[in-house]
């Protein structure tokens, strides 16, 4: 097959999370499928994204937010691809001539409307727009001959609102690798929290500040970047000691906190899947999580479960985890659930959907 793969979400200097999956994908694909013959090549918008991917033939066209991306088709039949992947559903397809797998990652814009703080006013106001009703989603959707989403809870929505009628697939999420794999944890002495996430609404980060009223002699560590306003909210509910605003840190700062930390925890509303969880899970630290599907899905029998609003729930299965026995058994099941989520499986099961997607070669091709 000839294989060309969607990079141009690819972000310039660090990843988010569409870029992530992009960039390790068509990594872990190219190392499955090119062995056996099959071409793997890179669509990118930028030469600047080039430094965020694997060393792979690459092809330029026009940034996904162009005005050409309904008819970016005609620059990629150029490359005479068998089939094409994209990281997210909105790619142009009028005029293709090769099978297109798209991706829906979630639905959760649907529910919380605000967009991404880094669009332009323009595209805020379409994304707005595109997510008032559900037939812009089928359109797009039912322009791919496969779709692809990487959870169980997104494909069960996706399926109760009739959004396509195109095969359905799972493609996981997973995580990058923090530090080497660990064998067992120490419980440490120390009662450091830590949450990894934006302060968006949904998010529900008020509730484990309001938590910590309950939780004398732990520090909640919150260690993503944080606007002025969102932290001199949350600094007017927390005890003035137990929050600690990192506003920010490197992959080795958030590597040793988690090494070290008592738990991961979070309080969301919403989730699009919870690569934190994974992270934490995988260095064996416990995490203790809001009861939603997406998180019942990925932590599985490892975590613990509160009700999202719920301060003194929260507080209470922390709480829980002062048992040696508790921790240690939540440490050593996270592990084994986050030994599940690799990018090479993912890429299996991309392989299979592209395989069915691609046109069959000519006999004796």
């Amino acid at each position: 097959m000839n294989i060309v793969v969607d990079c141009r979400y690819t972000r310039i200097g660090h990843h988010d999370g569409i870029s992530r999956y992009g960039a390790r994908l068509v990594e872990a694909l190219a190392l499955r499928a090119m062995p056996g013959g099959d071409q793997v090549t890179m669509l990118i918008s930028d030469e600047r994204q080039l430094s965020m991917l694997p060393d792979l033939p690459w092809h330029r066209v026009s940034g996904p937010t162009s005005a050409r991306e309904p008819w970016v088709a005609h620059q990629v039949n150029r490359l005479r691809p068998d089939v094409v992947f994209t990281p997210m559903q909105t790619m142009g397809g009028s005029g293709r001539r090769y099978g297109l797998v798209k991706t829906l990652h979630d639905l959760i814009y649907y529910r919380n409307r605000t967009p991404p703080r880094d669009l332009n006013p323009a595209i805020r106001l379409l994304w707005r727009l595109y997510h008032l009703a559900w037939w812009p989603q089928r359109i797009l959707l039912n322009q791919a001959d496969a779709v692809v989403t990487i959870s169980e809870t997104t494909r069960a929505l996706i399926e109760q609102h009739r959004l396509t009628r195109r095969p359905l697939s799972i493609v996981r999420n997973a995580a990058d690798p923090v530090v080497e794999p660990v064998t067992a944890r120490d419980r440490p002495v120390t009662r450091d929290l830590l949450y990894m996430g934006s302060f968006m609404p949904y998010k529900n980060v008020e509730t484990l500040v309001r938590a910590l009223t309950l939780l004398p002699g732990y520090r909640l560590h919150l260690l993503s970047k944080i606007g002025a306003g969102d932290r001199a909210r949350l600094t007017a509910l927390a005890p003035s000691d137990q929050v600690v605003f990192h506003d920010g840190v490197t992959d080795a700062e958030y590597a040793d906190l988690l090494e070290v930390a008592f738990a991961l925890v979070h309080a969301s509303l919403d989730e699009v899947f919870g690569i934190p969880v994974v992270e934490a899970m995988s260095v064996g630290t416990p995490v203790v999580l809001s009861d939603i599907p997406i998180f019942r899905e990925v932590g599985g029998d490892a975590a613990s479960y509160f009700p999202a609003r719920d301060a003194g729930a929260a507080a209470a299965a922390v709480r829980a985890l002062e048992d040696p026995a508790l921790w240690a058994s939540r440490s050593a099941a996270g592990r084994a659930v986050a030994a599940t989520y690799s990018w090479e499986s993912s890429a299996a099961a991309l392989l299979e959907v592209l395989e069915r997607v691609a046109p069959p070669s000519p006999p004796g091709s």
